[in-house]
């Protein structure tokens, strides 16, 4: 059984698709951990237990493997996310939504924040398709907010002029914003302050 690598095309067998993907998420722990910036090739190959031809037999260089790092990072996330979120249609859902998230973070007292916004703010500006994805990627994401505020107006619980959008985006911005507080505070309490702000202004809207 052969699979094909979504990059760059190639055929691979079942054997080259486990050994990829173990490069992959092997890329995306260090990564996370230590940053674009300060992973090497060579720390990649150590952890994740390959040769340096294994190696670049998947992957022509830094920027292919990030690029490969992130669609993982992304179907994590996002998958997470649309399970999350998929069937909220309360103010209450969204706010059990916000304690998961909070709860989570508060495990590592805030270190290391978002993995999709710590990717986004280390290659953003140095690779347009990396910046692209990521925009996709958030894109979904802000998507499934909406999603969220659309069956809320739609059970009457939000006002039928409430922008949907808009406040989708909002919510989001408070949720990355929220990590990166978080992150440098080593506390939680900014996260959670900054999304508990979102939805009270979101509850605020109600038609009620």
């Amino acid at each position: 059984m052969t699979t094909t690598d979504s990059h760059n095309g190639r055929r691979l067998t079942a054997r080259g698709a486990k050994t990829r993907a173990k490069i992959v998420a092997g890329a995306a722990d260090l990564m996370f951990i230590q940053g674009v910036g300060g992973t090497t090739l060579d720390d990649v190959i150590a952890a994740s237990g390959v040769s340096k031809s294994q190696l670049y037999h998947h992957f022509a260089g830094k920027d292919a493997l990030v690029r490969a790092v992130i669609d993982h990072v992304g179907e994590f996330v996002i998958g997470r996310e649309r399970d999350a979120l998929g069937h909220v249609s309360t103010i209450a859902g969204l706010r059990r939504w916000r304690d998961a998230l909070v709860q989570n973070n508060a495990l590592r007292h805030g270190a290391y924040g978002c993995s999709l916004g710590a990717l986004a703010s280390e290659v953003s500006d140095n690779d347009d398709l990396a910046r692209q994805t990521l925009s996709q990627l958030f894109g979904e994401w802000q998507g499934l907010l909406a999603g969220v505020l659309h069956r809320l107006q739609d059970s009457g619980a939000l006002s039928p002029e409430a922008p949907i959008d808009q406040l989708a985006t909002g919510l989001l911005g408070a949720l990355q914003g929220g990590y990166m507080l978080a992150q440098t505070a080593r506390d939680v309490t900014p996260m959670a302050t900054s999304i508990d702000m979102a939805l009270t202004h979101i509850e605020s809207l109600s038609a009620h």
